[in-house]
């Protein structure tokens, strides 16, 4: 998105999340700002997580992320998002940013 990014990770530990945002900063914004040629943070604040107890609730996250570029009007559809996890969830593409939720898998492959 152009103001926001979602991020929906399963962390192998209770430190995963913060440590993968910590890198995030540590890595994105140095190149954020060598390549526009800003200065300073990226981010208003703290990054903000929920957990996601529920089942249903994650495939409506899923469904939320991968729709937003659409809502937003950035683009017709979920697979013409550059940055969308759709293409990979949605039309088994390769992504080696990703891996499929088991959740998600459990569905079956149609």
């Amino acid at each position: 998105m152009t103001n926001h990014i979602h991020i929906l990770a399963t962390p192998k530990d209770k430190h995963g999340i913060s440590l993968m945002m910590q890198y995030i900063g540590r890595r994105y914004v140095p190149y954020k700002n060598a390549t526009y040629g800003t200065n300073g943070s990226i981010w208003e604040g703290r990054y903000k997580a929920s957990l996601i107890h529920d089942e249903q609730y994650l495939l409506t996250c899923m469904r939320y992320i991968e729709l937003n570029p659409v809502r937003a009007n950035m683009t017709k559809s979920p697979g013409h998002y550059r940055w969308s996890s759709y293409r990979a969830n949605a039309q088994g593409k390769e992504d080696k940013l990703l891996t499929a939720h088991p959740l998600y898998l459990s569905l079956g492959k149609t």
